[in-house]
């Protein structure tokens, strides 16, 4: 006889059947958001070593990605530009025919209201130092300087078609300064992801690569030590004060406790993502044999999604959300 006859926990993990009735944390296709990367100057899609199946995408290639994730059913796309060309400033980021902008422009004609076309609001992609801002006379990011530039981006991104912006860059005010200069161009229907932790992480390299970056140094200076959870909750209110609609955790494996200080401190919906380095270590593991690499991909995601965030950033989007239509 059991020791326990009226309180068996495992009586509902018996069955796989069973175990999927009593979950409490499922993952939802229309919650992930799919990176993407378009490359400048290419003929063909180039793949990134550090990050196995992920590909620099070419305009074509680009929008025939876009149509296999809306029709896994992937809430959201975050396009990055990879210019042929960077200056001090960034100034292929706001130009008209930047890659950038470009290619928001042809994800909008390819799958129009299908998905959510997300583009990224940071100058680290085109500028020839790789910093996320402009840079003053002694080499160091000039905050206010770079929130004109800010400014300026998110109305040709906006002009271009996307539907929601996300200033990754960590300029303090970019979230007040760009929706002001989105609602003065008639762009008051087009929202901002706030970065609003985003941590000075180990977790970016292979990123860079993806983005070709030419940092040298570091970012400590503008994003946020991995030291300090309260910090964020600082961040957050004011990205919130300044008119944010989502609020984002970045990375996110390594902040659940922050994903979680942010879904209790907030009613917005919150994103957290999924990073590169993230992404490398599963499959450098899986090609190993040391995992299982799709039980932790699984595991990965729930886990992002239990700490409270209803919106995943995964270069995994697609697959798993191929995954989840079959298991339906």
């Amino acid at each position: 006889m059991s020791l326990y006859p009226h309180s068996r926990p495992r009586r509902l993990r018996t069955t796989p059947a069973v175990r999927r009735l009593v979950a409490e944390t499922r993952i939802d296709p229309a919650g992930l958001v799919l990176p993407m990367f378009v490359r400048e100057g290419i003929d063909a899609p180039q793949p990134i070593a550090s990050m196995p199946g992920v590909l620099q995408h070419t305009r074509d290639s680009l929008k025939r990605a876009a149509v296999e994730a809306v029709e896994a059913g992937v809430g959201g796309l975050m396009l990055f530009g990879v210019p042929a060309e960077r200056d001090a400033t960034g100034s292929a980021a706001v130009c008209e025919t930047g890659i950038l902008n470009v290619g928001i422009a042809d994800l909008v004609a390819e799958v129009g209201d299908a998905t959510v076309v997300m583009s990224d609001g940071c100058l680290d992609e085109f500028t020839d130092h790789g910093h996320c801002g402009v840079l003053d006379g002694h080499g160091r990011v000039d905050n206010d300087a770079t929130l004109e530039v800010y400014a300026a981006m998110a109305v040709a991104q906006a002009a271009a078609g996307a539907h929601m912006i996300g200033p990754s860059g960590m300029m303090d005010g970019q979230i007040g300064v760009m929706r002001e200069a989105l609602d003065a161009a008639g762009h008051d229907d087009v929202s901002l992801i706030a970065y609003s932790a985003k941590y000075a992480s180990a977790l970016y390299g292979p990123f860079r690569e993806a983005v070709d970056s030419q940092l040298k140094g570091d970012r400590r200076t503008y994003q946020q030590d991995p030291a300090n959870g309260r910090e964020a909750m600082r961040e957050l209110e004011l990205d919130i004060a300044e008119g944010a609609d989502i609020v984002m955790i970045k990375p996110a494996s390594t902040y659940l406790d922050v994903i979680r200080d942010a879904r209790q401190a907030t009613d917005l919906p919150v994103a957290a993502y999924q990073v590169s380095g993230e992404y490398a270590m599963i499959e450098a593991a899986a090609a190993n044999g040391w995992i299982d690499r799709d039980r932790l991909i699984d595991e990965q995601l729930t886990a992002i999604h239990r700490a409270g965030a209803s919106i995943i950033l995964t270069y995994y989007a697609v697959e798993v959300a191929n995954r989840l239509r079959v298991r339906a």
